[in-house]
């Protein structure tokens, strides 16, 4: 149940616990019993929590499931996708056999 900001006529601001279906009902001042309207109160002071504590709430907000994303892919030295040079120790045969110059010639290449 969610916390209501309510303004007494007689006795000012006060919050009540109530369940989400009541509210848009009045509420009880706490002090004399009078019917209390809603009132929209200030936001919450989030800017003011420090640095740690605003990524502590971030990381417990992130979903257990969410992927994490990296700008840099494979690392520095990853072969896979760099679009750098090759090397020039691996050769192919037409049949896609791999053979690798002048290093072990009698092993098989997988």
């Amino acid at each position: 149940m969610p916390m209501y900001d309510y303004a007494c006529a007689d006795c000012g601001e006060f919050a009540a616990l109530r369940p989400l279906a009541q509210w848009r009902d009045p509420a009880d001042c706490p002090r004399c019993g009078a019917a209390s309207n809603r009132i929209v109160g200030g936001a919450p002071a989030i800017s003011a929590l420090s640095s740690a504590v605003n990524r502590a709430h971030a990381a417990n907000e992130r979903s257990a499931n969410e992927p994490r994303s990296s700008r840099a892919g494979h690392g520095m030295n990853c072969g896979c996708c760099a679009g750098g040079r090759k090397s020039g120790r691996t050769r192919a045969t037409a049949d896609g056999a791999k053979s690798f110059a002048g290093a072990r010639p009698w092993m098989i290449s997988h």
